[in-house]
């Protein structure tokens, strides 16, 4: 495609935009004014207009109800893990059944882990992307000490090549591979929160389970961002928080996919609550936990409808955009940022593949000095980004000296002149 570094290119790409209405849905912090350059969508998504009147809803109905309110009115809370199925499993590319809302992301990676990580004397090892968000390495050291064995052994840890900045599927494969018989799981992040690579999902997973082993991966910086095929890939699980892309408020609920081969299991073990015990004879209150069928067989507690409504708020949003909609104007975004930012000789590099089958909205902008003053600048000019210190050199990086600015140009909410005017406050600095 022929770009142009004009703003009058972006305004004419912003009202040639099919979704170009979705931007008034949601309220974008002020400077000086006016609108921020909001690109921080892959840390905190903005808020829905439509998020006040759902958690103003629930609050009245609890008001009116009281703990009636479980069983009244159109959305009861007895069932609202239900109500966000349809949109999550679009989300999710998924089956109704596969797919299941509930806690946050962390406390969900360990539940899975407790079905999907037994390991024994012979399988044991863990493969993952190395410079995972730190939750999820704590995750795997904490499952691997649980369970009596030495992260030093039993995480393997991919990093990119010597000299590269991405790690390479092939590479992923074949380490897949050389631990075939010792391999319990593989748990890949679906993108990398530092240098936004999306991985090969369908092709690690069955690498995985051609080597006998589970797949897992860790969806928060690719839920809402790229349209997502896990029934047709096989994955066995996935987890993902809903406040980034997602849009559902800091600290908002996750989203749990399990294989419908899983999740029609009733043997497979779990730490089971009562929210996933048989929900025609859980009022009994009798022993012996028979999980409900699906991802909702893996549910401990009733749902925080409070947060539920305003991730439910959201995803409606979602829905009537649709993903294959908005994953088509996020490349032309993203590749439009791309295309400026080459045009731009400050002497940063793009850590983000430039391959849009490779990432998803966030660009990583590695900057070897003065970054942080450069994030300070921005910030000063109303631009909202992401600053993070330097993992890559492996030296004593004085802070604020090297580092990484994050920017996601979402394609719900952010338009071709923000990606315009973001790169040009680059170019003038």
């Amino acid at each position: 495609m022929s770009y142009q570094p004009t703003i009058e290119y972006a305004r004419q790409q912003d009202q040639a935009d099919p979704l170009r209405s979705f931007r008034s849905r949601f309220s974008f912090p002020q400077h000086e004014g006016a609108d921020t350059i909001y690109l921080c969508g892959n840390s905190l998504g903005l808020a829905p207009k439509t998020a006040k009147d759902a958690l103003l809803y629930e609050l009245e109905h609890w008001q009116t109800h009281g703990v009636e309110g479980h069983f009244r009115g159109k959305m009861p809370w007895m069932e609202y893990h239900k109500f966000l199925a349809s949109q999550t499993a679009h989300i999710a590319g998924a089956s109704e059944e596969e797919v299941v809302v509930m806690n946050t992301l962390t406390t969900n990676l360990h539940l899975m882990m407790a079905t999907f990580y037994r390991p024994n004397n012979q399988r044991y090892k863990i493969i993952m992307e190395a410079g995972a968000f730190p939750s999820d390495q704590y995750a795997m050291e904490s499952q691997v000490r649980w369970h009596g064995f030495s992260p030093e052994d039993a995480i393997i840890e991919m990093a990119p090549r010597e000299g590269e900045l991405n790690v390479r599927t092939e590479d992923i494969v074949q380490t897949i591979e050389a631990h075939a018989n010792e391999l319990a799981l593989v748990m890949f992040g679906g993108v990398n929160y530092y240098t936004g690579q999306f991985f090969d999902i369908p092709t690690i997973t069955q690498a995985a389970h051609k080597a006998g082993a589970y797949a897992g991966f860790d969806l928060a910086h690719a839920a809402g961002n790229i349209p997502l095929q896990l029934h047709d890939w096989s994955v066995d699980f996935a987890v993902w928080c809903s406040y980034k892309y997602l849009n559902s408020g800091p600290g908002g609920p996750s989203g749990v996919f399990i294989h419908e081969r899983h999740g029609r299991n009733a043997d497979l073990p779990r730490f089971a609550g009562w929210w996933g015990h048989d929900e025609s004879e859980r009022f009994l209150m009798r022993k012996g936990f028979r999980p409900m069928q699906g991802a909702a067989g893996w549910q401990l507690s009733n749902a925080q409808i409070f947060s539920f409504a305003v991730h439910k708020a959201s995803l409606d949003i979602f829905v009537e955009a649709g993903m294959p909609a908005l994953r088509q104007k996020s490349e032309q975004l993203t590749a439009y940022l791309e295309y400026l930012l080459r045009q731009v000789d400050n002497g940063f590099k793009i850590l983000t593949p430039s391959d849009p089958v490779q990432r998803g909205c966030q660009v990583s902008i590695f900057t070897p000095k003065n970054g942080k003053k450069l994030y300070d600048y921005l910030n000063s000019k109303g631009v909202i980004s992401d600053w993070r210190e330097d993992n890559l050199s492996g030296s004593n990086n004085t802070a604020g000296e090297a580092g990484v600015i994050r920017v996601a140009p979402v394609p719900l909410y952010n338009s071709f002149e923000d990606v315009y005017r973001f790169a040009d406050l680059l170019n003038n600095y």
